[in-house]
């Protein structure tokens, strides 16, 4: 109770369950921060701001602290409506009230208090976070960001000098850990890397800033600030104090947490996460700048411990481990910027053969972008991935347009050191052969993976198969078996994948 003493006398007060006009869970947990402090009271939390100017972040006023308490409720009604409730003034006569009638001397959020054992990095700590629940994240994060806003001023933020100088920022503030958790080598080679990207790759930030994928984001969208609460997912805690660490691009949201589990040994979770969040939004094209987010978000995982070797306030032990944790964030960092050989993995079969099976846990495995010819086809006709198609979407002209654009984004990405899964029929000679060729002239390596079942197990699936994509129905079935084209004898990279049996084992792929 002592430390108390040392707090400011509206904190103290709000510590008593009489502040409050509803029950309260004794003794009132506080949570502080540098930059708020948070009192847990059974059902509600209250967040207050405190007084504090650092440059990025300027809660220094009263009209401050007012302004960002408003931005963050309604930043946050977009992700975690039901947690965050209201603004609330406090105001003061001998003792200070919630909510009174005189003039505010501070103002408090009011939010409703869910278990931290909700927090996704603590489902993950327990093993309950798997694929499925990540491909729903991949789902819910796209609508989320489908719904953000952006103009011409969030534009701005997209272009080259703007995404660079927090990128270098970081760099300027990191140069005297080297020697220490960072290497020199590391630290001149994941420069130069992002340097040679903003040169080089101008017209992508500026495709990027044309086709309205610079939006206003969460912009700290890492595994504690996402929740499974009341069977819901949650996006909350997002940037209000900031506006460059709010508009970004969409991928920048998307590789905190496919960085996150990549640095927790479970990258097959982050790809779930990544490969359903693209094919939701169409934008295969934003993986082009993905590898520069992720090298971003580690980077300043990497200063964040780093700062604390500074702190004299924290224990040499702590000190030790920060040292740790920032070394692997910094290499982290370093190995996103390393080049890598891209590879073209065509998938064959007819509707129900398991192709898209196959594809998703061999993408896990391996890290790859898996793309569905039956996304792709459906983002080309503007209709929702869910809605089954019409004629219109199954005409010749249109899958002769599906397998073009699967096979420009599959050699886009392979050729930036991507191993891509062009997930279709691929039932004719033409366009297998298409494929290979291009690949050849791309020196890129390509397989492909043949899937296969009785007739009558492609029937049973297709009759059961539900909130799929996939439009495909029994009666299709011998149209396609009587198209399907043989493979040649120049196609002698086909491996066959019986899928009525184990599959594991029959992806050791070279």
């Amino acid at each position: 109770m002592a430390s108390h003493t040392l707090l400011p006398a509206l904190i103290q007060q709000m510590m008593q369950p009489e502040f409050y006009p509803h029950p309260v869970k004794e003794p009132i947990e506080l949570i502080q921060t540098h930059v708020s402090y948070v009192l847990l009271t059974g059902d509600y939390a209250y967040k207050l701001k405190k007084p504090v100017n650092f440059g990025f972040l300027n809660y220094s006023t009263l009209e401050l602290r007012q302004h960002f308490c408003q931005e963050e409720l309604r930043l946050n009604q977009r992700g975690a409506g039901e947690i965050y409730l209201e603004v609330l003034p406090i105001t003061q006569e001998e003792q200070y009230h919630l909510g009174g009638v005189g003039k505010p001397v501070e103002y408090v959020l009011k939010m409703r208090q869910f278990p931290q054992e909700a927090l996704f990095l603590s489902m993950f700590e327990r093993g309950e976070l798997d694929e499925a629940r990540m491909e729903e994240l991949g789902r819910v994060v796209a609508q989320y960001h489908a719904q953000t806003a952006t103009n011409d001023y969030i534009r701005k933020f997209g272009e080259v000098e703007q995404v660079r100088q927090s990128i270098d920022e970081n760099y300027d503030q990191t140069v005297k850990y080297i020697g220490g958790p960072q290497t020199r080598s590391q630290f001149e080679e994941t420069k130069k890397y992002t340097d040679n990207f903003f040169a080089q790759r101008q017209q992508l930030f500026s495709d990027r800033i044309a086709n309205d994928w610079i939006r206003e984001c969460h912009g700290d969208l890492h595994l504690r600030n996402i929740c499974l609460w009341h069977d819901k997912i949650l996006l909350f805690d997002c940037i209000e104090f900031n506006e460059p660490f709010r508009f970004v691009d969409v991928m920048f949201d998307i590789a905190y947490a496919v960085m996150e589990l990549e640095m927790l040994q479970r990258p097959n979770l982050g790809n779930a996460y990544l490969n359903t969040y693209i094919e939701q939004t169409g934008d295969w094209e934003g993986l082009q700048v993905l590898p520069l987010y992720l090298s971003r978000q580690s980077y300043v995982r990497a200063k964040v411990n780093s700062f604390l070797l500074d702190d004299p306030g924290v224990p040499e032990t702590v000190k030790q481990e920060a040292a740790k944790t920032a070394a692997a964030y910094y290499k982290l960092a370093w190995e996103y910027t390393k080049p890598r050989q891209g590879k073209l993995i065509l998938m064959s079969g007819l509707s129900g053969s398991g192709k898209s099976t196959v594809a998703r846990q061999l993408a896990r495995n391996t890290k790859a972008v898996h793309i569905r010819s039956d996304a792709v086809r459906k983002h080309l006709a503007g209709i929702p991935l869910l809605e089954r198609g019409g004629d219109e979407v199954y005409t010749t002209e249109m899958t002769q347009k599906t397998y073009a654009r699967l096979l420009d984004l599959g050699l886009m990405l392979a050729t930036q050191g991507y191993t891509v899964i062009l997930d279709a029929k691929y039932d004719r000679i033409s366009l297998r052969h298409e494929a290979i060729a291009s690949a050849q002239a791309q020196q890129l390596p390509l397989q492909i993976i043949h899937c296969t079942a009785p007739i009558e197990v492609l029937r049973d699936r297709l009759s059961s198969r539900t909130g799929d994509i996939a439009d495909a129905t029994i009666d299709l079935l011998e149209t396609q078996q009587a198209a399907f084209e043989p493979f040649t004898t120049e196609e002698h990279l086909v491996k066959e994948v019986n899928t009525t049996q184990e599959i594991e084992s029959q992806l050791m792929l070279e």
